[in-house]
């Protein structure tokens, strides 16, 4: 194994060979090697030619250098770009940190435990030096204001050592250039709901005169990133097509609208495809004797093994939803298969009913949630990822040409179609406000009494076929 060790560097010529000799030589776990990305950021003292000097011999370090000063976040950004190991760390250049701890902060992520292990300088360490009691307050607030948000519960956000899994590290994007790295992607670990551990570290931290750089600006504006980061859902490098998801955990009474729908047609053994972050899936699979959540998407994939860990009734299952031989690869029938906000991303979603139900018990159930309304199509669909809208009547016509009998069909969110119609065909919008979703979630009750007297169809359509 491999563990990249991240650095970020600026203006610390008298401590940084020191240091880097101290991560070269501590202790690792058995069979991991190590390679340094040390990212300089423009430095002014003298310190890029002593690392150019120790670079040079030494293969393990790579040296790259920023042409203007940026900003720890964006150091960091840049080094794990260029990061290849199975594990990162973040690297302070100073000595504030002892680098021998490492084998304790991979612990958890070696036992298969952990996604990511904040090193807490404020847990029983071995030992911490004491430093002014305005700068312990400061951080101990910050990490109460990001616990408040976040709704994770931290002893140290603002901590340097935190270790990640690189595979998700690298597809969570960075975007504060200076200390506020720490509070963002502390933020985005908790949103994305990796498992995150702690583990006690030494603490060797420097006054002012010796070298330290944050300060109360910094401070001020970590709070800042803080509430940003909270009301901002940025959580994948690449854009996700049904980055809409994540929105969707933030819009629970909606979330409880359509499960309220959907729930009634749920057999004992159910198959959820394009489970996304499971969403659907916490809310759906109780009392079900079993419940697949299927995914294909590697990220996905691993929100939901981390969702459904110690859930008995509940499997996690790589799954293609256009490929047949894996829906048979299952090796089971289902009584009920479940098709919500999938069909509209496929170039072919006929042939996903034709798999689904070649896995679908005689007298069982395939219920299909998707966009209704062709003439809404718009930018907000692009920037989703949709390949189109349907109406009412193609969903039952592809149901009816498998043989489905169609049984019930529900229409879903009338003043979100005329939200869609408004943002998004009027105003030609590409992204779904935050805001109005929550504002739309909290008035859910208002809506989901009112629907049957609005004249115009819903933003979504269930249809319910059952197989004969």
């Amino acid at each position: 194994m491999l563990l990249s060790i991240l650095i970020p560097v600026y203006n610390e010529r008298a401590v940084v060979e020191r240091s880097l000799s101290m991560v070269l030589g501590a202790p690792l776990p058995e069979n991991m090697e190590r390679e340094l990305i040390i990212v300089d950021d423009c430095s002014t003292d003298g310190t890029y030619a002593i690392l150019q000097r120790m670079a040079a011999g030494e293969p393990r370090m790579r040296l790259i250098r920023h042409a203007v000063n940026q900003g720890k976040g964006a150091a960091v950004r840049t080094a794990i770009q260029h990061a290849n190991g199975d594990f990162s760390i973040v690297q302070d250049a100073d000595l504030e940190y002892d680098a021998s701890e490492y084998p304790v902060l991979l612990k958890p992520l070696l036992d298969g435990r952990a996604d990511a292990v904040f090193g807490s300088r404020y847990m029983a360490g071995v030992q911490t030096r004491v430093l002014p009691f305005y700068h312990s307050m400061i951080n101990k607030v910050l990490t109460l204001l990001s616990n408040l948000f976040s709704n994770i519960k931290l002893t140290d956000m603002e901590t340097c050592y935190k270790v990640f899994r690189t595979d998700l590290l690298k597809s969570i994007p960075i975007r504060s250039n200076r200390f506020g790295f720490e509070p963002e992607i502390t933020m985005k670990c908790a949103k994305r709901k990796l498992r995150i551990y702690e583990v006690p570290i030494s603490y060797h931290g420097r006054t002012y005169e010796e070298g330290k750089k944050i300060g109360l600006k910094d401070g001020i504006q970590a709070l800042g990133v803080i509430l940003h980061f909270w009301l901002v859902d940025d959580l994948y490098e690449r854009p996700y097509g049904r980055a809409f998801l994540n929105n969707l955990s933030g819009t629970p009474q909606y979330v409880n609208w359509i499960t309220r729908l959907v729930r009634p047609y749920l057999g004992d053994a159910v198959l959820e495809l394009g489970a996304g972050i499971g969403n659907l899936s916490g809310r759906l699979m109780a009392k079900r004797q079993l419940y697949v959540a299927a995914e294909n998407d590697p990220l996905y994939l691993h929100a939901l093994s981390n969702r459904f860990l110690r859930t008995p009734n509940v499997e996690v299952a790589k799954l293609d939803a256009v490929d047949g031989r894996q829906f048979r690869e299952l090796g089971r029938r289902f009584d009920t298969v479940l098709c919500i906000n999938i069909l509209e991303y496929l170039d072919h979603p006929e042939e996903t009913l034709d798999a689904a139900l070649g896995v679908l018990e005689p007298g069982g159930r395939v219920v299909v949630l998707a966009p209704q309304g062709k003439g809404l199509f718009c930018k907000l669909d692009e920037t989703l990822g949709h390949k189109r809208r349907f109406a009412r009547t193609d969903l039952e016509t592809m149901m009816q040409a498998r043989g489905l009998e169609v049984e019930n069909t529900h229409q879903l969110a009338k003043m979100g179609a005329l939200s869609w119609f408004l943002f998004g065909k009027l105003l030609g919008q590409r992204q779904i406000s935050k805001l109005w979703l929550k504002l739309f979630d909290k008035t859910v009750w208002i809506w989901r009494r009112v629907e049957f007297l609005l004249p115009w169809s819903g933003l979504s359509v269930i249809v319910v076929g059952k197989k004969k």
